[in-house]
């Protein structure tokens, strides 16, 4: 499932309370679900429109907008005009406008059934995050992407459970080696550099990020890869999390895995909506 407007009607009428500010360029309609969307949460922010868990709903589909754009040859500057432009509407819009009463009302009945919405796949170009907001008690993949290295399976995202926070994790179950000692993610650092680096591997040395596990453990069953028995679950530091939701979706990120004699192991996986699936998982357990 994708998040999105329902209706035709509800896109109507957003781009009628929004047509004097849409984004004026030859590719204006790559922008227009994230302007949309956009808009309707600073409405919301400034209005208070909607109740949390809707509102929830609505930055998961910005987020995902946000993706749609930069796949479709949008840039980091581009998309951040657009909201600018959005957030400007929105400031000028007022809280009792007919119009933005009706478009309100029309996203509530279009976003109504996402509340209920247990599962989604968030596909990217190469690889998807599978996104699960179920409530279990023992730890479970909130949000994850798989791959291997070799024959060793690794699975990346997001553990929680019922009786403990969500956290920014690497599960690995190794095949026919040492384990290692340490483990860190590795990505563009957009501090340094704000273009995305859009070849399969990661920038050069110096535009990169590196966060380091803070812990490792032995890892659930319910964490591996079908048919294994064991394996190590490293946590990451959330900072790594929100600077993931920040990439380009079509960049990678990799995670090495570093051994007593300096070997490293690399697992390569696609930012892709990252952003949009931790706020899908924002809207909370059901």
């Amino acid at each position: 499932m994708r998040i999105g407007f329902s209706t035709r009607r509800t896109q109507a009428l957003i781009c009628a309370v929004l047509a004097t500010a849409a984004p004026v360029s030859a590719a204006a309609g790559v922008f227009d679900p994230y302007y949309e969307r956009s808009f309707i949460l600073a409405a919301n922010e400034r209005c208070s429109l909607f109740q949390p868990q809707l509102t929830a709903a609505l930055n998961a589909a910005a987020w995902q907008a946000r993706g749609a754009a930069l796949r479709a040859g949008a840039n980091d500057r581009e998309v951040a005009e657009t909201a600018a432009r959005a957030r400007a509407r929105a400031a000028s819009t007022a809280c009792e406008s007919d119009d933005l009463k009706t478009v309100s009302g029309r996203v509530e009945n279009a976003f109504a059934g996402l509340s209920r919405t247990a599962r989604m796949t968030f596909p990217g170009d190469r690889a998807s995050w599978s996104a699960d907001r179920s409530a279990y008690a023992r730890p479970t993949w909130r949000l994850m992407q798989a791959t291997t290295t070799g024959a060793s399976p690794v699975r990346f995202g997001v553990v929680g459970g019922l009786d403990r926070p969500d956290q920014l994790m690497s599960v690995v179950s190794w095949q026919g080696r040492s384990r290692p000692t340490g483990v860190r993610v590795v990505m563009r650092d957009q501090m340094v550099t704000d273009r995305p680096w859009l070849a399969r591997e990661l920038p050069p040395q110096a535009q990169r990020r590196v966060f380091w596990a803070s812990g490792v453990s032995a890892a659930d069953a319910s964490l591996l890869a079908e048919n294994r028995k064991t394996g190590q679950a490293w946590v990451f530091p959330a900072t790594a999390a929100d600077a993931l939701s920040h990439l380009d979706p079509r960049e990678v990120f990799v995670v090495e895995f570093v051994f007593r004699d300096g070997s490293i192991a690399t697992s390569t996986f696609e930012a892709g909506d990252f952003g949009a699936g931790r706020a899908f998982l924002a809207m909370g357990r059901i």
